[in-house]
């Protein structure tokens, strides 16, 4: 009998060992199907979401990404809440398969995000993806705020331009409202089923097609910025400013009226950082406010824009400055005209203009959408 006791005590601890393991992964699972952030997740980070064809291939083409934290597989789109794959696959709730993709916007940003989308689908095909056909797997690009809107859609636009493909993009850009995370079998299914997800990948004829329309030296699309926005140190920012753009800059001073570069400024471009460079306004965005000073309605690029309440000449206003600069900007009134009501009252001095026939040669290409169609 004593002879049997090793057995046992092997067999036991087998069993405890697979309980922790299986709790272990439960545990995981649960956690990533659950919303906002986890207690060991990097501050600061930001989400996308895309809708691909089949997830577990968007899912594993993205967590390959450097920047990219994680991405979940899921449903969103559709008509009911709390889908379930069972009634997606049907087609019966409308729901797209979609990944929505956590990254660190100091490592990659959502245009380099938008660029990899592309190059991982068929944004031509609009009853499906590869071997996979349905409502279902058509592709899309769900925005969660107007920044990511009006990224997608110039990226849209300069893949269409781009004649990269022959036929029109379909792949359509909506609001995200609501996203529902797949069942925990189909969470990392590249990793946990490799033979199976292989097997499968590579008879869905994805990986033919995109090898095929994106060749390994093809280079990122014009629509992707590569700038690094930072502020030079003071001693470089007085030799190379005028003493205008360092007083209104550096120490929140404010240019005379109608005595300025741009308030009367009519060309087509894009305003930036006169210190750092990072895109903040454009002439479509610009109205006469008859105050002297150039004006806008909104911000070009909403995260470039930092707002702060200032109590200066004993009154309250809001103070709009840069985010990677930190330049004085000027301020933000709410007596603007319709669509936004509001007012960009800003400094030329604190500004520097690109106009659109210059926006790809100076690293801004992802503007160039913005004047499709418009005249000199």
């Amino acid at each position: 009998m004593r002879r049997s006791y090793p057995n046992i005590l092997i067999a036991i601890m087998v069993i405890v060992l697979a309980v922790f393991v299986f709790g272990f992964q439960q545990t995981g699972k649960q956690g990533r199907r659950s919303a906002g952030t986890t207690s060991g997740e990097p501050t600061g980070l930001e989400t996308a979401t895309f809708a691909g064809g089949c997830f577990w291939c968007v899912e594993s083409d993205f967590e390959k990404v450097a920047g990219v934290v994680e991405a979940v597989s899921g449903y969103t789109g559709g008509r009911e809440q709390n889908a379930i794959y069972k009634k997606v696959s049907a087609g019966a709730t409308r729901h797209l398969e979609a990944v929505q993709v956590r990254y660190d916007p100091g490592r990659i940003s959502y245009a380099e995000l938008l660029d990899i989308f592309w190059r991982h689908i068929d944004p031509t095909d609009d009853s499906g993806q590869f071997v996979d056909r349905g409502h279902q797997y058509k592709t899309a690009i769900f925005y969660h705020d107007d920044t990511q809107k009006q990224i997608a859609e110039q990226s849209r636009q300069a893949l269409q331009a781009s004649g990269r493909f022959s036929k029109p993009i379909v792949t359509a850009i909506r609001p995200l409202d609501g996203f529902y995370p797949a069942e925990d079998y189909h969470q990392d299914y590249y990793k946990k089923n490799p033979l199976r997800y292989k097997f499968y990948r590579y008879n869905s004829g994805r990986d033919q097609f995109l090898k095929a329309q994106w060749p390994v030296e093809s280079k990122p699309m014009k629509s992707e910025s590569k700038h690094t926005y930072t502020k030079p140190s003071q001693a470089e920012l007085k030799d190379r400013l005028t003493p205008m753009q360092y007083k209104v800059t550096q120490h929140e001073s404010t240019e005379p009226p109608f005595k300025n570069e741009f308030w009367d400024n009519r060309q087509a471009g894009i305003y930036v950082d006169i210190v750092s460079g990072e895109p903040l306004f454009s002439s479509t965005d610009k109205f006469d406010s008859g105050t002297g000073w150039p004006s806008f309605t909104k911000p070009l690029v909403a995260a470039n824009i930092v707002e702060r309440q200032d109590r200066s000449l004993f009154m309250v206003r809001t103070e709009v400055r840069s985010k990677h600069g930190d330049s004085h900007l000027g301020h933000v009134f709410a007596d603007g005209p319709k669509p936004t009501g509001l007012r960009y009252c800003i400094n030329s001095a604190a500004l520097r203009f690109v106009p659109r026939e210059d926006l790809v040669s100076e690293g801004y290409a992802q503007f160039s959408g913005l004047f499709a169609g418009h005249g000199k």
